[in-house]
């Protein structure tokens, strides 16, 4: 007992002299420790290399370039990239994915730009807004209402596709637009539905795996400008839209080439890594509310079309997409969606040059989600890599004023322009009877839009002069001859002469007129045979069991009309019995 106590003492000293220990350290010391305890908690949380680069004398690391071993792309064009055999260095106060895709969203940094807006109507009378930044301005650094593009410009036009909830006035897409522009491309942002200040027109909106926005302004473009060759480039989602549209395409699409920044590519592993750590949830959380956001500007249509209350509470993008995504894109699931638009799984079919660039430290579109193995087997595909780089930061420099990805793009498609890999289209896309017969704008004229998203305010003679009529210079149709001069023959001559030329001209009339009549014909049945060849491709249906369903269903009404056609023609020789009611 006697012992036990004086334990209990000695303990209770032992305490006392700790405690007075402690307090004789001064308070600067602990809030020091604290101060370094927080800074290792952040170092690693915000993944932050600093001292990383540091002991390595910020010489950067390299890239790695993933391909076919007998990719005639790499050996004839990608070699030939200085900027993709070379390294890429973080700017030293932004060492972290983190902090470069913060950076970039809320400051970026972008170049001052003025768009030029033209509202393009797709097919089921959706909108999407095409902004312009013609090459000429950017070189006379000076917006000219006057800036038109021929029909016959040979100037490439480089197709931008934003990410999820941008637009042509997100920071990383000013910086893109700008840079080709001042390359001397004429660079055209394909917004989303939605985005850039649009109402969403029609009872569809835009999801990961929408390409049919894409491949409509791919062709009116094509046809628009037949001369220039066509360029792409997607970012984020938009790069999973353009990747599965080419793999869609294949052959038929008049892209010559393109590129992939920052792709998702599998959106299920993406959904499952973006809700995996704490620092990923606050990603899903911005995100979700983001499209919140947008889901606002809509909501008189999104009420109607979709669940208002479960997007009103949505606290993930799993969860929007569930309550607004699969609702109006009429998936079962939010995984069937996931799996029906990640693009890894259209790879294969690629036949575009296409350099495809991923940071391995994307605190976004994590590094497992990279399809390596398809693009390793793709010889038309080459894979860029990089240690850090964020989610389409790349910022580099002390002063962080530009991104690494943007150069190499640039030095890729000036490479790929001038070599012989460009892509040619193999067969020429089937245009439907409304672009055919009515113009494609009809919601406005040309816009001057300001850095600030203001629209500036032009006089009517100013806007009859940015329709798009007068975008050629030469109208609509600049081969199209007045109807005097077709039909009227010279007054000069006499008797047969004017007969033998109004006969042959009213031939060459007959046979314009067959053509056009061809023509009109051959439209308006393309659209159906693309979409049956689309249904079966997608359900893995023949045509010939949906030949076989179409047959079974109209057979009740088809055979009902043959027999009451050909009743007193099969009377002669079928039984009469069966013509007895």
């Amino acid at each position: 007992m006697a012992f036990s106590f004086v334990a209990c003492a000695d303990e209770a000293s032992a305490a006392r002299l700790l405690l007075q220990a402690a307090a004789m350290v001064p308070m600067a010391h602990y809030l020091a420790a604290a101060l370094l305890v927080l800074v290792v908690f952040l170092y690693n949380f915000l993944e932050i290399h600093l001292l990383r680069d540091l002991l390595r004398g910020f010489r950067g690391d390299p890239v790695a370039l993933t391909f076919n071993p007998k990719s005639e792309i790499y050996e004839g064009l990608i070699s030939k990239c200085r900027i993709l055999h070379g390294r890429y260095l973080v700017t030293p106060w932004l060492a972290s994915p983190h902090l470069q895709t913060v950076f970039l969203n809320f400051f970026g940094r972008p170049p001052s730009v003025v768009y030029r807006r033209q509202l393009f109507s797709v097919h089921d009378g959706g909108t999407v807004a095409l902004d312009w930044l013609f090459a000429s301005e950017v070189a006379r650094q000076s917006s000219d209402t006057d800036s038109t593009i021929s029909k016959d410009d040979t100037t490439p036009i480089v197709v931008v596709v934003p990410g999820l909830t941008s637009d042509s006035f997100s920071p990383y897409i000013k910086h893109t637009t700008y840079s080709m522009a001042k390359h001397g491309w004429n660079v055209v942002v394909s917004n989303h539905r939605g985005l850039g200040g649009i109402s969403i027109t029609s009872d569809c909106m835009y999801n990961a795996g929408w390409t049919e926005d894409l491949r409509e302004v791919v062709n009116y473009l094509h046809h628009e400008y037949p001369k220039a060759p066509l360029f792409a480039v997607g970012t984020s989602i938009g790069a999973n839209i353009l990747v599965k549209y080419l793999g869609e395409e294949g052959e038929n699409t008049p892209i010559a080439g393109a590129a992939s920044i920052c792709s998702p590519w599998d959106l299920v592993v993406g959904d499952r890594f973006i809700s995996r750590k704490l620092v990923q949830r606050l990603y899903d959380k911005a995100l979700a509310f983001g499209l919140k956001g947008y889901a606002q500007l809509h909501q008189p249509v999104l009420t109607r079309l979709a669940n208002w209350e479960g997007i009103r509470k949505s606290r993930s993008v799993r969860d929007f997409d569930n309550h607004a995504t699969c609702i109006v894109g009429k998936f079962e699931t939010v995984d069937t969606y996931y799996r029906c638009c990640s693009s890894a799984s259209f790879i294969a079919n690629i036949v575009v040059p296409l350099l495809c660039i991923s940071a391995l430290d994307d605190p976004v579109c994590t590094r497992e989600a990279i399809p390596w193995d398809e693009c390793r087997a793709n010889k038309n595909v080459v894979l860029a890599t990089t240690r850090h780089g964020g989610h389409l930061a790349y910022f580099k420099g002390l002063t962080a004023h530009s991104l690494w990805w943007i150069g190499a793009v640039g030095e890729y498609l000036s490479v790929l322009y001038s070599s012989p890999f460009m892509h040619g289209q193999k067969k020429t896309p089937e245009q439907t009877l409304h672009h055919l017969l009515e113009s494609d704008i009809d919601k406005g004229p040309y816009l001057n839009i300001k850095e600030d998203g203001m629209v500036a305010a032009m006089s009517s003679e100013g806007a009859e002069h940015m329709t798009k009529v007068d975008l050629h210079g030469d109208g609509l149709c600049p081969n199209t001859k007045s109807e005097d001069a077709v039909m009227l023959p010279d007054q000069k001559l006499q008797g047969t002469e004017n007969e033998m030329k109004d006969d042959v001209t009213a031939h060459s009339l007959d046979m314009e007129n067959s053509e056009n009549y061809a023509e009109v014909i051959h439209n308006v049945t393309a659209p159906v045979k693309r979409s049956i060849k689309q249904l079966a491709r997608r359900y893995d249906i023949s045509i010939w069991l949906l030949a076989y369903i179409a047959i079974v269903t109209s057979w009740p009404l088809l055979g009902s009309a043959l027999s009451v056609v050909f009743r007193k023609k099969l009377r002669g020789f079928l039984p009469a019995s069966w013509f007895r009611r």
